[in-house]
């Protein structure tokens, strides 16, 4: 499977200008842990920085700073791993692992942001596929009792 056939395409987003204070309130709003720091280039969204909760909690408020003198720029990640569309759900854990993120957004091949993938959708899809598996399995073992008996 395809990165974008995984992603959520409801991406919540702020903008290197957001104030953390605004920040925390989409992401509370929004019940995330995130934001995709875009810019914008006409129409498109392009992902530049993401901001979590815990940036906001080790980068500000631990060090003693006024969340409400911060913004998003200057708090978020730096180093984004940002995945396309058509990469194959395989690689892009691989590189999450690597990168050590929990979430990549996911782009266009002109750099516009579509959506977000997490290593939560990541597990669903192999949680499901272990389950069919398991049935399958079963299912199996079950025939050859009943051609058996």
């Amino acid at each position: 499977m395809q990165a974008g056939q995984l992603c959520k395409r409801n991406v919540i987003v702020a903008h290197r200008d957001t104030s953390l204070t605004e920040a925390a309130r989409l992401m509370r709003e929004h019940h995330v842990g995130s934001l995709v720091v875009v810019s914008e280039a006409g129409a498109r969204r392009v992902p530049f920085g993401m901001l979590t909760d815990r940036d906001i909690v080790v980068a500000a408020i631990a060090k003693g700073l006024d969340p409400r003198t911060l913004n998003a720029g200057e708090v978020m990640s730096q180093g984004l791993y940002v995945a396309s569309e058509h990469d194959d759900a395989e690689e892009v854990l691989r590189m999450m692992r690597k990168r050590g993120v929990r979430r990549a957004p996911v782009v266009t091949r002109d750099g516009a942001l579509v959506g977000i993938l997490a290593l939560d959708d990541l597990l669903d899809i192999c949680a499901k596929g272990l389950g069919d598996l398991a049935r399958a399995i079963g299912r199996e073992q079950a025939r050859e009792m009943h051609a058996r008996a």
